[in-house]
């Protein structure tokens, strides 16, 4: 080289390098030799007392702290036995810190030089600064399988539960982990064939009991058909992957931006800052900024990598567990915003007016580092008067705007009117057992509709900035509701008393109208549970149809690209639109996003079945234990051959079946949705409380049958008073013309009041 490096190219470099930062290999990249090597000397001391580096012995590093997935390298062991590491990519202040390795009995045998990644832990008082546990060493990939251990003489084999798998794997007896006859075993594969042609496998994880709790993810998973290990080539490619460095990006680094999560978040994708706007034309308003990890420059078009997450379509969430989209050195580490650690983003930069209106926005590829990782429980509290350590330094600068603006925004939603439904989220919380210990509603905090409002108005950011410049798209389609299905909420509504206007454009405001008037009555749960059902499922397009709840006339995912592959879809196209990088959308790309927006939209469907079977299935192991016991609830549900109800203390659903119902025939009414006894005239319709008795809950299906024992606050008499299995009484025939007469009257009446509408 000629000349010498500007002073940023030299941090360009170092971010770039983070493993040949001593001078020496500054000097080699270079090429500065003899007396040109005491300029370089004095512009990386200018650099250090600047702040911009840290010399630590012979090296300088960007003035960072570990993440927690790291690539370390594997150290000899210390004379009490202990196993350490190096982190490769350090660029922490001070002196590199010591990681010890924290085994567990399932892990393979480390050596002296293994290159591994790891989730780290900051611990404080001990002899080391983090410990380590391995996710798995670098540069290999053991298949694995997930069957039911069966015992033999020498080991054992493993026969796979995966429907299309009907390969057996042969247990070496060493190799057991003390699995017993019949347990659940995690497994991957230890050798090549052995004995009888059978791949050989060693036990990584004994699950018990197929029918328990901690088995039940990985079976939904299986039956449902969602990947749960990448291949060889993808992790390869993820393992060779660098940091991403500030070339062709703007320099983010010094804006306060905060992460803001679930306390237990493995991974951070969004990040936000705001403050007032000083821009006199816009008094009183405020500029709000997101910024999204940049999973473009790391998931090319046509790489493995971009197959794998294509194929996956998304990430799928248990209570247990993660199934990512991305393999760790990506979703936990290099695009994850980690506290002080540099990361590539996507921004956009809004301008929000002092009622919430969105009057402009510019989107920038930049070069971030999170000023803080917070959750939504301490920021809440912080906001209450009760900021804690982390917060309180953050008050002025950070949290208070955001929620000056998120107040903004409320406004702006206010005269929106996106579909307002209050249906509380389940939360199951397990042991570390995978045993449930509870079932909780997640409770909703301004902080958490801070984020979700944010995130909104940058996805609407993302479509209006495409469609401005006339770049191919998917975008986020939620059709209004069908007619037949108005016509059945309007149908519930009259039969609660309410009122669903006709004739008329339909508009979320006039469903919230309908669920207002709901709100606080006995029909509040029945009226949302019936507009819910109401709705159609979104799902990914190429052509803009609007999105009727969120009540917005173009919406596009873009704001979590680690765990959907629509919003990487949405980045590259955001990146060909601003010239970013030859990393955007390809025009073969384009051509097949029809096809790429109908696969991603059923796997989708498939990850919401699998999650839903979970949360069935550990619901009925919870249950199981108190067979006999009686719960309230509400109807959900009425079919043919019985009734559904919503128990209120877990959200659990559960079938009551026509056996079960009471001491009399009931008559299904198709068109009411109601059944109707044929002794009393009984009537049992949605929404309706109960109070059941369980009388089976079956951790392998899910099922959890009832029995019912009171209907808004009225006895039932018992299905086994008196009454043969057909429904007669021991002392003479059942009476049916009464009820018949009833449900042709009511049947009347409902056709004199269609006509008269």
């Amino acid at each position: 080289m000629s000349k010498l490096p500007t002073k940023d190219e030299i941090l360009q470099w170092i971010s770039d390098n983070p493993t040949l930062t001593a001078k020496r290999d500054i000097a080699k990249a270079f090429g500065i030799k003899g007396a040109a090597r005491i300029d370089l000397k004095r512009m990386l001391k200018e650099l250090e007392e600047a702040g911009h580096l840290q010399k630590r012995k012979k090296t300088y590093r960007d003035p960072d702290k570990l993440p927690p997935v790291s690539v370390l390298q594997v150290s000899a062991p210390g004379a009490d036995g202990d196993l350490y590491a190096r982190p490769l990519e350090w660029q922490g202040e001070g002196v590199e810190p010591v990681v010890l390795l924290v085994p567990r009995a399932s892990d393979p045998a480390l050596g002296e030089g293994d290159r591994i990644l790891a989730r780290l832990q900051e611990v404080k008082g001990e002899d080391h600064h983090y410990e380590a546990r391995l996710i798995r060493r670098i540069g290999q990939n053991p298949q694995r399988v997930l069957g039911v251990y069966r015992a033999g003489s020498e080991g054992g084999r493993i026969l796979p539960i995966d429907k299309g798998d009907g390969k057996e794997w042969q247990v070496p007896p060493g190799a057991t982990g003390g699995a017993q006859d019949g347990e659940l075993v995690e497994a991957e594969q230890s050798g090549p064939k052995g004995r009888m042609g059978l791949p050989r496998a060693r036990i990584v994880n004994r699950l018990g009991d197929p029918s328990e709790p901690k088995a039940v993810s990985l079976i939904a998973i299986h039956q449902h058909g969602i990947p749960d290990t990448f291949p060889d080539d993808v992790i390869d490619e993820a393992d060779r992957m660098k940091p991403a460095g500030l070339s062709g990006r703007e320099d983010m680094r010094d804006m306060p931006l905060v992460t803001i999560d679930p306390w237990d978040a493995r991974d951070h994708d969004d990040a936000c800052w705001a403050h007032a706007d000083d821009d006199p034309k816009n008094e009183g308003g405020h500029v709000i900024w997101v910024a999204i990890a940049d999973v473009a420059h790391y998931v090319r078009p046509g790489t493995a990598l971009d197959r794998e997450a294509r194929k996956r379509g998304n990430s799928s969430y248990f209570p247990d567990r993660v199934v990512p989209m991305l393999p760790d050195r990506l979703s936990g580490d290099l695009c994850s915003l980690h506290e002080g650690v540099p990361r590539a983003c996507i921004a956009v930069r809004m301008q929000v007016s002092a009622d919430g209106t969105k009057i402009g926005h510019r989107f920038v590829r930049g070069l971030m580092r999170s000023a803080s990782s917070l959750n939504y429980q301490e920021v809440q509290a912080a906001r209450d008067g009760k900021p804690n350590e982390k917060c309180a330094p953050l008050m002025d600068q950070v949290i208070d705007p955001l929620f000056e603006a998120y107040e903004a925004l409320v406004s702006a939603r206010g005269r929106r009117q996106p579909l307002d439904l209050d249906l509380p989220e389940r939360k199951i919380v397990l042991s570390d057992k995978g045993q449930v210990t509870s079932v909780d509603f997640a409770e909703r905090l301004d902080a958490h509709k801070l984020i979700e409002e944010f995130m909104v108005l940058a996805n609407v950011a993302a479509a209006e900035e495409l469609i401005t410049r006339r770049s191919p798209l998917l975008f986020r389609v939620h059709e209004e509701p069908s007619p037949e299905k108005l016509d059945a909420l309007r149908e519930t509504a009259v039969s609660a008393g309410l009122v669903l206007a006709k004739g008329q454009v339909l508009q979320t405001r006039h469903l919230n109208r309908l669920l207002a008037q709901a709100e606080g009555t006995e029909h509040d749960e029945l009226i949302n549970m019936s507009t819910l059902r109401a709705m159609t499922q979104a799902y990914y397009s190429p052509q803009n149809f609007g999105h009727f709840g969120l009540a917005l006339q173009a919406y596009a995912h873009f704001t979590s690209p680690i765990r959907r592959y629509s919003d990487l879809i949405v980045h590259r196209a955001l990146i060909t639109a601003h010239k970013w990088g030859n990393d955007g959308l390809r025009p073969d790309d384009i051509e097949t996003l029809e096809q790429t927006a109908t696969h991603i939209s059923e796997t989708e469907r498939r990850s919401m079945m699998a999650e839903r079977d979970t949360t069935d299935r550990y619901l009925a192991a919870f249950l199981s234990e108190k067979v006999g016991s009686t719960f309230t609830g509400r109807i959900s549900g009425i079919a043919k051959f019985g009734v559904f109800v919503k128990l209120d203390e877990t959200g659990a659903d559960g079938l009551i079946p026509m056996r079960n119902l009471g001491d009399e025939y009931f008559h299904f009414d198709r068109d009411a949705g109601t059944l109707l006894g044929s002794d009393t005239g009984t009537v049992i319709s949605l929404g309706q409380r109960v109070r059941v008795k369980l009388v089976e809950a079956a951790p392998v299906t899910g099922g959890i049958a009832l029995e019912l024992l009171e209907l808004d606050g009225q006895d039932m008499p018992s299905p086994r008073g008196g009454r043969s299995s057909r429904g007669r009484s021991k002392g003479g025939p059942v009476k049916r013309k009464a009820a018949k007469a009833k449900r042709k009257d009511a049947s009347v009446k409902r056709k004199l009041k269609r006509k008269a509408r």
